[in-house]
């Protein structure tokens, strides 16, 4: 065949795009798995995280296994809620199905437009639950987890990551623990015009109120606008546990 003809040269891409193709492919096959189990880890250390289960550098230095065995140990139920705060379906625990960050980007276009969602509720044994939030950064999106205690209002921890906020600014919502250290101990006003949120300066004194982090204004507004948003899409959810609480308390009080 002659070598420099445009039939040989068309053969001849044909067979290393099929080549190339199949290799890719096989890549794909044999390392899909793996980069499944590792986004799946990363998000359960994260969650772990936030309840204040150890630090996410730790969860990370113990592998995959122990971080996946771990949660599925200590997790009493994890389900899906939506906007009218009902139980519409649970994640298998034994399968460790768990949100990943599209399905949170997923969730967060419906929480905006239509109402019409369902997001993931973490319930441990220790009563703490877990929720996400997901919204738009300086540069790109961020995500994270907000554990709340048992009386449904009180914030023991939390865990945020980005996608590519700056470093030594915006980046410091993943970076710094000082930033995340604020969060434990805040309380969540359910029914109050402004349920929680990040300013400068941090309102000092306020329990619903962290500080912003310095020089980092749009990361950290952005930042608050998905908490806020995200919170108010589980309000009625955990209003809902609270009036539970306290019924339960009320036939308690009347046994005794």
């Amino acid at each position: 065949m002659n070598t420099n003809s445009n039939t040989y040269t068309l053969i001849y891409t044909a067979i290393v795009v099929v080549i190339v193709a199949a290799v890719l492919s096989f890549v794909s096959q044999k390392l899909g798995p793996m980069q499944a189990a590792n986004e799946k880890a990363e998000t359960v250390s994260q969650i772990l995280t936030a309840a204040q289960f150890g630090e996410k550098e730790s969860w990370s230095a113990k592998g995959n296994a122990a971080v996946l065995e771990f949660y599925k140990e200590n997790i009493q139920a994890a389900y899906l809620v939506n906007a009218s705060g009902d139980k519409i379906d649970s994640l298998d625990i034994e399968k460790l199905e768990i949100y990943s960050v599209s399905d949170l980007k997923a969730q967060n276009y419906k929480i905006r437009d239509v109402a019409d969602f369902a997001l993931p509720v973490y319930q441990f044994k220790n009563g703490i639950c877990v929720v996400p939030i997901y919204g738009a950064g300086l540069w790109g999106p961020v995500w994270g987890y907000i554990a709340v205690n048992g009386d449904c209002m009180t914030i023991v921890g939390a865990y945020f990551d980005h996608e590519s906020e700056t470093p030594g600014l915006g980046g410091k919502i993943k970076d710094d623990p000082a930033f995340r250290a604020q969060f434990a101990g805040k309380r969540i006003f359910w029914y109050e015009p402004v349920n929680f949120a990040i300013v400068k300066g941090g309102t000092k004194g306020a329990k619903n109120y962290v500080d912003a982090i310095t020089g980092a204004t749009m990361t950290s507004k952005g930042l608050n606008a998905a908490i806020s948003q995200w919170l108010s899409a589980y309000k009625v959810f955990f209003c809902k546990k609270m009036d539970e609480i306290q019924i339960g308390n009320a036939v308690v009080e009347e046994e005794e």
